[in-house]
């Protein structure tokens, strides 16, 4: 895998793709930086061999042009306080303030330049949009897991410009090896947890899945599909009744294939979709009309922390129950605090997907598991077997 230790970066200019699409309040403050965090080594690293940095990303989903709220102005001075430097900011991508600013940047010095979603070229892919931001710098590095699914200008036609000096981040460098531990240099058992609301969004993971797993774990709303194509009773809760049939499919092979098919056989179900509202204990196929499953049960989180607790590799993709409601939190909480318990005993434990990522977040316990991974939609395609643009184009 190329990475930035394979280049000399002296007295070169580096453009690189950052994920900084982060989330802002009214007063456009950062509510959560984590992802300019993770690119912060990347810069470092540059910069600390006499490079210089020209950042670009894109923030928020601009329909027509550029608009106030998601100018990437906003996020300079935090940026300028977690590098301990002054960043410079263009307020175009690839117009004549970026030109010029490119050009007169100095070796340490840090270059940020507007949303790149301001010009529709970016998400088209347009190569002469690409070219025009290639033409700013001497390397390309894509440290931008997050958009690495996406065939966009800045996070793959730019690399053909490129053809000698493009290379990974860290941060992408570690996505993709975390990933991999659990697609291919797999140690044995492997359990992979699966929650979340629907199954028609995971069915390309749980098919790619049973082909690698030894244990899979299914739990959130996903659960009462699987429930009711059994013949279970789940009340008013959520269910996808065309995918049914495709729940029996997925059972059957897990059965062929030896894999050890884990279904709470409990839950918490509530009168209403709703913190306050009045909640009973039940089995978890046996849910009476007029209530709704919001939760893993007490006796299911306590199997499947047992099952994650003697694995050597464990997969974490959605959560167990409506968590954001603390009364429904449960079984996620049991399950995040096996996952520590499991990496403290020498496995491998990778959480991916933002509500599981927000779950252990929430919960402080990011630091205590194997690694935490910054790409949504990224992650699920690179799960489901796919080739992201944005990798191929590196690797190329």
């Amino acid at each position: 895998m190329k990475t930035l230790d394979g280049f000399d970066f002296k007295a070169k200019r580096a453009i690189m793709r950052v994920d900084f699409n982060v989330p802002l309040n009214k007063e456009f403050q950062i509510t959560d930086d984590s992802r300019i965090k993770a690119a912060i080594p990347s810069i470092k690293k540059i910069l600390a061999e006499g490079g210089s940095v020209i950042l670009m990303s894109h923030l928020g989903r601009p329909k027509e042009g550029p608009e106030d709220k998601y100018s990437l102005r906003h996020i300079k001075t935090h940026l300028s306080q977690l590098l301990g430097l002054e960043v410079q900011f263009a307020d175009d991508c690839i117009g004549e303030s970026a030109r010029e600013l490119a050009a007169n940047l100095k070796p340490g010095e840090v270059l940020l330049l507007e949303n790149l979603r301001f010009y529709k070229q970016e998400e088209k892919g347009n190569e002469e949009f690409a070219g025009k931001l290639a033409q700013l710098a001497d390397v390309y590095v894509n440290d931008a897991f997050g958009t690495a699914h996406r065939a966009h200008a800045s996070t793959t036609i730019i690399a053909k410009f490129f053809p000698q000096a493009k290379t990974f981040g860290y941060l992408m460098a570690e996505e993709l090896s975390s990933i991999d531990k659990v697609l291919k240099d797999i140690n044995r058992p492997y359990t992979a947890v699966i929650g979340g609301a629907k199954v028609s969004s995971k069915i390309e993971i749980l098919e790619n899945l049973i082909d690698k797993v030894d244990d899979l774990i299914i739990g959130g709303g996903m659960m009462f599909t699987f429930i009711k194509a059994q013949g279970g009773k789940i009340g008013n809760s959520l269910v996808e009744e065309d995918y049914l049939e495709k729940a029996i499919e997925i059972l059957n092979k897990a059965k062929e294939k030896g894999v050890n098919f884990h279904l709470a056989s409990d839950a918490i179900a509530a009168s209403a979709f709703a913190n306050d509202a009045e909640i009973i204990a039940c089995n978890a196929d046996a849910i009476p009309d007029g209530w709704m499953g919001l939760d893993i049960g007490i006796e299911s989180a306590t199997k499947f922390a047992a099952v994650i607790e003697k694995s050597k590799t464990v997969l974490w993709n959605g959560p167990m129950g409506v968590f954001e409601m603390e009364n429904f939190a449960k079984g996620t909480k049991v399950i995040a605090e096996a996952l520590v318990r499991a990496t403290a005993s020498g496995g491998f434990t990778l959480i991916g997907g933002g509500d599981s990522v927000a779950a252990i977040n929430q919960l402080g316990l990011a630091e205590k598991v194997s690694y935490v991974s910054t790409g949504g939609g990224a992650l699920l395609e690179y799960m489901e077997g796919k080739i992201l643009p944005g990798v191929q184009a590196i690797n190329e």
